[in-house]
């Protein structure tokens, strides 16, 4: 039997016999490589884009386009992507299209190899350009003169513009040259419309089947490309190849089935190494192993950690010896689970007997037969794992400890009961491979989480836990960490009451994060409390605050001419600082490098007040400047740190604008409320950096809440003092108070008198407390001293610091002020 038809003989389609054949033009698909693939693709490719489509109505309609010779891709385009996109559809195709990989014919290579001999062979098609690849792989691209590939997608593929391309490039007339394809409606057609000889390979896979009549159209039909050969000589009228004679038989064969399970061990081993440990998270990387472990190599996988490797708590220096265990995931070919006696998030305690404790005794893996005799005891021990065994028919089982720098964090378990080889020691060693990989990167995700914790539980213990109590502002703040891997900043917040019934309000960013970063929060905090204590304007706080970080690099500097370690070095911080008078209504703000606050005015209007522009903490030399506003009572001052209006894919300044709009008309809505919708508005789900926020809403003490006299520097005065002080705690209605705040006043106007300068002046304010203030224009402070038993002074501010809450010294512009406040209704 031949393999060339009756179709092949000259003269059947009208045409003579060729003079002579010079080239021989190959179509790819379907003739060297096996084309299903592409097919596949297109079906993967209609369900994504039009949803689960039955395979039946799929053949039918693809026979259909190809029986009328239509473009494939346009006519499925139409019928089943939205808006008739074909590059939507090619796009789609590509993803799903890995051609060719092992899909060489295996008639191809002796047929070529023999042809190159008598003729110039090219290939002409509109398969994808990966085919030269695969070609050269398979040694076929030096054979062949030309390769042309790609076209445009019309019913005759490849097109006759491409055929012209390539005869051109060979060099060969279409009448000395001859097509071979297997695309009846698209390849013979075109080709012979271009004037060349044609050959259709009808394998058994190409669709559609043709009739007699189609057959006629090609100038040879052949079923295999060793039938080739004897059609090429048809076509030129001449003898056909004389077939070899068979002289003998030698069989050869290789057993590769180690080399193959080898492969599969290596790619599970490369599956391992991508895929486990793409996140800090721990439930996750225990999660990837169990997905990798059931893809290629168990049947069913389960990850049990040790409690405090999933709280994130430190684990102790010497391991348990009866460890709680907790299932952290798990995984099966089944439905559901069944192997598994215990869920994802549950406790264990398994028995002595078990593999399982064993293996985490000795913190060496194991493999194990169901009908071993250790086994079947502990079976009788635990019906629970017994039933569930013996349900799925599971006949071996791998146990592997979790190790990781040392440290035991739990156990893998891997078991086989649908695929038919039991584990062998080959199995054994991938098993700990594997499982060595996920438990570093459970321990990295561990050690990342108990840092997080670390820092976090740091920043917060330093951060105010409640406001202070103080009249002047009515405040709210939030703090929020960043959510990516870097860790806890260095963004911190203060309200501070200052004498005089004032109020301090401070916000910083230290650069960096971590725990490097919140410790030098918490210096800078502390420093910035004690400045802020002995009443500092807010210029020259920040110039004392930019010693302090300057001093910590020096600190943090090596001795021994080394380079710092990043994470020691402190690059210096951004500090904002304000100071509200609810007397004057006053508000005097100072900035380091950090962006200056929103004022909500009652009106509802937003503003970003102009202040001098300071530089950050730690450049050292450079002075600061303060700029004062005057407040309307009500107004809002939101201040906060740059990751609440910067993010990777957002402008800061349209971050402002944000912002702003989203604190217009809040001047008189619930500060918390606020709080929260800065935050939903503003932030992406998992911020990149810190965000403090700290919002204030301005209070102003009525005329009749405070009392000032002018006195002269004179003795007597003190008595005057103590009796206006009198009649206004009468008018006050603190008749409670009067002793002690006349024993205050007289005190302090007794020091202004003696060691002050003129003016003086007495101030007495009624707030949430009762705060004396006498000021002078001397700048001398005065000391409390312990008075000896016959010095005759030296006792006065020993007083007033026993009778009142605190007390202190304020310099002005032009003097100081000496004050004390005084809890009202407090016992003596």
């Amino acid at each position: 039997m031949h393999d060339a038809t009756d179709a092949g003989r000259p003269g059947r389609n009208g045409r003579e016999p060729v003079e002579r054949i010079d080239a021989v033009l190959f179509d790819i698909g379907g003739t060297v490589y096996d084309d299903e693939r592409f097919v596949q693709a297109l079906y993967r490719a209609t369900c994504d884009l039009a949803g689960e489509i039955d395979e039946t109505e799929f053949w039918d309609f693809y026979d259909a386009v190809r029986a009328g010779g239509l473009p494939i891709r346009p006519a499925f385009a139409d019928r089943y992507v939205p808006g008739g996109d074909v590059a939507l559809l090619h796009r789609q195709i590509v993803k799903h299209w890995a051609y060719p990989v092992e899909a060489l014919y295996p008639d191809v290579q002796p047929v070529f190899a023999a042809l190159a001999r008598q003729y110039r062979l090219g290939v002409l098609s509109n398969s994808p350009p990966q085919v030269r690849d695969a070609l050269h792989r398979d040694g076929l691209d030096l054979l062949f003169e030309t390769i042309l590939l790609g076209g445009i997608d019309t019913a005759e593929k490849p097109d006759a513009r491409a055929f012209r391309d390539v005869l051109d490039r060979m060099d060969v007339t279409p009448a000395h040259a001859v097509y071979v394809g297997n695309r009846l409606d698209a390849d013979v057609r075109g080709a012979g419309r271009v004037g060349l000889r044609t050959v259709w390979l009808l394998r058994g896979e190409a669709p559609p089947a043709p009739v007699l009549s189609q057959l006629a159209q090609a100038d040879a039909v052949i079923t295999s490309l060793t039938g080739l050969p004897l059609a090429l000589a048809r076509l030129e009228n001449r003898a056909p190849p004389v077939a070899p004679r068979v002289r003998g038989v030698s069989t050869a064969a290789l057993d590769i089935t180690g080399q193959y399970r080898t492969r599969q061990r290596l790619a599970v081993v490369n599956a391992a190494s991508v895929r486990i440990g793409s996140a800090l998270d721990v439930t996750q990387t225990a999660q990837e192993l169990v997905d990798v472990a059931t893809e290629h190599f168990a049947d069913f996988v389960a990850v049990d950690l040790i409690e405090d490797v999933l709280r994130g708590s430190a684990l102790p220096p010497e391991p348990v010896s009866e460890p709680v265990l907790c299932r952290a995931a798990q995984g099966s070919v089944l439905e559901g689970c069944p192997e598994s006696v215990v869920g994802p998030g549950q406790t264990i305690r398994y028995l002595r007997d078990s593999p399982m404790a064993h293996a985490l005794a000795v913190g060496s893996p194991s493999r194990h037969w169901v009908d071993d005799q250790d086994i079947q005891r502990w079976l009788e021990q635990d019906p629970r794992y017994a039933r569930a065994i013996r349900q799925c028919g599971t006949h071996s089982l791998i146990m592997t400890p979790l190790m990781a720098r040392g440290t035991l964090l739990g156990l893998a378990q891997y078991l086989r009961h649908r695929a038919p080889d039991a584990f062998d020691a080959d199995d054994l060693l991938l098993a700990e491979e594997i499982t060595a990989r996920a438990a570093l990167a459970i321990d990295n995700a561990r050690r990342y989480a108990l840092e997080r914790d670390t820092s976090l539980a740091l920043q917060r213990n330093l951060l105010p836990r409640h406001a202070p109590r103080q009249a002047a502002v009515e405040v709210a703040s939030r703090y929020l960490p960043a959510g990516s891997t870097a860790g806890v900043g260095g963004d911190w917040f203060d309200v501070i009451p200052l004498s005089g019934a004032r109020v301090a309000l401070m916000v910083g960013d230290v650069v960096g994060q971590g725990i490097q970063a919140s410790a030098t929060m918490g210096r800078l905090r502390t420093a910035a409390l004690t400045l802020a204590d002995i009443d500092m304007p807010p210029d020259e706080l920040l110039t004392h605050l930019d010693d302090v970080v300057l001093r910590l690099d020096r600190e943090e500097a090596p001795q021994t001419g080394r380079p710092a370690a990043p994470e020691a070095e402190v690059a210096g911080a951004t500090c904002l600082y304000a100071v509200y008078d609810p007397v004057s209504r006053g508000c005097t703000l100072a900035r380091a490098g950090h962006l200056a606050p929103a004022i909500v005015y009652p009106d509802g209007r937003v503003d970003f007040p102009e202040l001098p522009p300071g530089p950050p903490l730690g450049l050292g030399g450079l002075p600061f400047e303060s700029a004062e506003l005057r407040l309307p009572e009500g107004s809002l001052i939101a201040l906060f740190t740059d990751g609440l209006v910067r993010s990777a894919g957002r402008d800061i300044d349209l971050g402002l604008q944000q912002l702003r709009q989203g604190l217009a008309g809040t001047a008189a809505s619930p500060l918390e409320q606020t709080c929260d919708s800065l935050l939903r508005t503003l932030l992406p789900e998992s911020p990149t950096d810190d965000v403090a926020l700290l919002l204030a809403r301005t209070h102003a003490l009525d005329a009749s809440q405070v009392a000032t006299w002018d006195l002269e520097p004179d003795p007597a005065m003190v008595a005057r003092a103590r009796e206006l002080t009198s009649h206004q705690l009468t008018a006050w209605h603190l008749d409670e108070e009067p002793f002690v705040t006349e024993l205050v006043v007289s005190e302090l106007v007794t020091n202004a008198i003696r060691y002050g300068r003129p003016p003086l002046q007495l101030r007495l304010i009624h707030d949430a407390g009762l705060i004396c203030e006498v000021s002078d224009a001397s700048s001398t402070a005065p000391h409390m001293r312990r008075a000896r038993v016959y010095d005759e002074g030296g006792r006065g501010l020993l007083l007033v610091a026993q009778l009142t809450q605190r007390w202190g010294t304020r310099y002005t512009g032009t003097g100081k002020t000496i004050w004390a406040e005084q809890a009202l209704g407090a016992a003596l």
